[in-house]
């Protein structure tokens, strides 16, 4: 077994329960339906955070090139895989009582969703800059979009929606730039 095989088992053990957590909650919504006031912002924000825990996993394959790894290398992207659970965690409210207005949920913790993604894309200039040896201020320019977007969604969460539009293209421009 390869080093990169046995550091990405535990990336994605972490990114396996993010995403089953996820799908979980959604069902719970989709049960539910008849105590849920639907919205697109929130299952938008959901399937954008969705986007960023495969694409971390696709990413994870292209790092099998780095033949020495380091603990700090490890603990990023481990901690990353963490951050993206707490966004997934996060990014929908399961139905508990009787009735769940997810816009409204969404405002409320949905700004702990992007506070997660906040961190995750602190996670990104380090595998571009020291892992892949990219150029610092692409590997800086491109999350620092998707940190002040984040900033946004926590400062002012009555935006909500807004922001879910601008979060979801931003997924889609990060996924046309790596893929």
């Amino acid at each position: 077994m390869s080093q990169h095989e046995y550091i990405f088992i535990a990336v994605s053990i972490i990114l396996g329960l993010a995403l089953t957590r996820l799908l979980h909650t959604m069902g719970m919504i989709v049960r539910s339906h008849e105590r849920v006031v639907f919205h697109w912002a929130p299952i938008t924000w959901a399937l954008s955070v969705l986007v960023f825990i495969l694409h971390l996993w696709w990413i994870g394959w292209g790092l099998r090139s780095i033949d020495e790894w380091q603990f700090l290398d490890f603990m990023v992207l481990v901690f990353g895989s963490i951050f993206l659970y707490g966004a997934a965690e996060l990014a929908l409210s399961p139905p508990e009582s009787d009735s769940l207005h997810l816009l409204n949920e969404s405002r409320r913790l949905g700004r702990l969703s992007a506070l997660s993604m906040l961190m995750y894309f602190l996670v990104g200039p380090y595998v571009n800059i020291f892992m892949y040896g990219y150029g610092v201020l692409p590997s800086i320019t491109v999350p620092s979009a998707g940190i002040g977007l984040m900033v946004l969604a926590i400062s002012k969460p009555e935006k909500f929606p807004m922001w879910t539009l601008l979060f979801a293209a931003y997924s889609v421009f990060i996924l046309a730039l790596t893929i």
